[in-house]
């Protein structure tokens, strides 16, 4: 395993004082990461005691030590996996061939595109949720957003780390453009709507972790299938902290569920007004924003068919998760996919794409699949406690922006329907104001140790072993 070395200003495993010109330039943006942090981050707060988990080693097994620290003074570094021994390019063209430790000069600028995209969306989460804690339903939930919000700051970290490590001046000027960009600017929003769409309240920033995050993870499979050696070592770090996000995302929308069931049990109805009249979140408003915010995750995948996506995986740069485990065919050349798509008559149609062009629906398809499980548990709990509503994801071809079926009308089911019936239908399947009003009057502030805001059931056990009740974060 990768000793962290804490002892620089910068903590890293990746020898940092032995190149000099790398670590003056990271020294350079780190107080910019820092005036970007308590500008945007959870500022509020920067005075209060946090039970936060740091990286102190980057083997699955124990890897992290966990310990009270204020958020301004949390150790933000570059850690990468450590590099598998002799390891081959997985997929693509150069099948068999050695991985790179530099990137090729005929692939540079598709790369810094991907990394660029990945790396915005790290702070953009950041942002989106810096005034949560305000409202926060509990001392555990409060502690949970703010060890995803360091750990977001810490990927960023690992994408300015490869930009300047790899891309020269590029990448330099790329790192600065990650924080000169925020979240809903109007002038300069990040790069991917999604992650400019405002998280305001707590049941939002569940889904966010569930579904938005959940999109985060596949993002990062691929990249860490990828032929660029030290990309794929970040990534697949990444990856060890970014499981604890969508936990947050399951766990979270799993204990509304639970709650809402009491509630439901105690009032003996399952009738929307007599659940919010108890102050739950009834199950039909669960449902519309699970509604939207899975349907706004699904075109973080791009397009069905897409000729990006063949050259990216042709050329090694982005691979399918899981590559070397959950395929046999690993250069695609004859290989086809089905999609589905409109039929120009308000019907849908099967068409047939070379399989590298549709590697952005492979990817898709299995990050759906993935979304279905936590539906799966949830709806067990509706099942166990006697009622019939069942949770669904929409079809994939609902509210889409992107693709195939950007801006066709469609139902819940993927059925084209007309505009009109579309737009009438529409308050019914997405939150509407007075859905997001009523939300928002449930979001009062619960810091008592051990206490649960009255539309959350409490966690089934704390962090690291501890209590549900142990004082997580300290309010200095």
């Amino acid at each position: 395993m990768s000793a962290i070395d804490y002892s620089e200003k910068i903590p890293n495993n990746v020898d940092l004082a032995n190149d000099r010109t790398l670590q003056r330039a990271l020294e350079h943006w780190q107080p910019r990461f820092l005036e970007w942090w308590k500008e945007l981050g959870p500022n509020d707060f920067a005075n209060s005691d946090v039970y936060l988990r740091t990286a102190v080693g980057v083997d699955a097994q124990g890897w992290a030590h966990y310990g009270t620290v204020k958020m301004p003074d949390y150790r933000w570094g570059i850690f990468l996996a450590d590099p598998i021994a002799d390891r081959t390019i997985g997929f693509g063209d150069s099948f068999g061939q050695p991985v790179w430790q530099q990137v090729p000069g005929e692939f540079r600028s598709q790369f810094r595109r991907l990394i660029v995209t990945q790396g915005d969306t790290e702070p953009a989460s950041v942002e989106q949720q810096h005034r949560l804690g305000h409202t926060c339903p509990s001392l555990y939930d409060l502690r949970n957003l703010f060890q995803i919000n360091v750990e977001e700051g810490r990927h960023l970290w690992a994408m300015v780390y490869i930009l300047h490590a790899y891309f020269g001046r590029d990448g330099r000027e790329e790192a600065e453009e990650l924080l000169a960009r925020h979240s809903g600017d109007v002038d300069k929003p990040r790069i991917l709507g999604t992650f400019n769409e405002p998280i305001e309240d707590w049941l939002s920033f569940f889904c966010f972790c569930y579904f938005t995050d959940r999109d985060g993870k596949f993002q990062l499979k691929s990249l860490a299938e990828s032929s660029f050696d030290p990309l794929a070592r970040t990534c697949r770090f990444m990856l060890t902290e970014e499981a604890h996000h969508m936990f947050v995302g399951e766990t979270g929308l799993g204990r509304i569920v639970r709650r809402t069931l009491e509630v439901m049990k105690e009032v003996g109805s399952d009738g929307p007004e007599a659940i919010r009249r108890r102050g739950a979140v009834d199950l039909p408003l669960l449902q519309r924003y699970l509604n939207f915010w899975f349907s706004s995750s699904l075109d973080l995948f791009g397009s069905e068919v897409s000729s990006n996506a063949a050259t990216t995986f042709a050329s090694g740069i982005k691979g399918r998760p899981d590559e070397t485990t959950q395929y046999q065919d690993h250069v695609c050349v004859d290989s086809s996919f089905e999609i589905e798509v409109p039929d120009g008559k308000g019907g849908v149609m099967k068409d047939t794409s070379p399989m590298r062009n549709a590697m952005n629906e492979v990817l898709r398809d299995a990050y759906i699949r993935d979304c279905e499980i936590g539906l799966k548990r949830w709806n067990m709990q509706i099942k166990r406690a006697g009622y019939a509503f069942e949770l669904k994801l929409p079809s994939n071809r609902f509210r889409r922006a992107i693709g195939a079926w950007a801006n066709i009308p469609t139902d819940l089911e993927g059925r084209p329907i007309g505009r009109e019936e579309y737009d009438r239908s529409m308050p019914g399947w997405l939150p509407g104001a007075s859905d997001r009003d009523y939300v928002k009057s449930l979001m009062q502030r619960v810091v008592e140790p051990g206490k649960m805001a009255a539309w959350i059931a409490p966690p089934e056990r704390g962090v690291n072993n501890l209590p549900v009740d142990y004082e997580y974060v300290r309010l200095n």
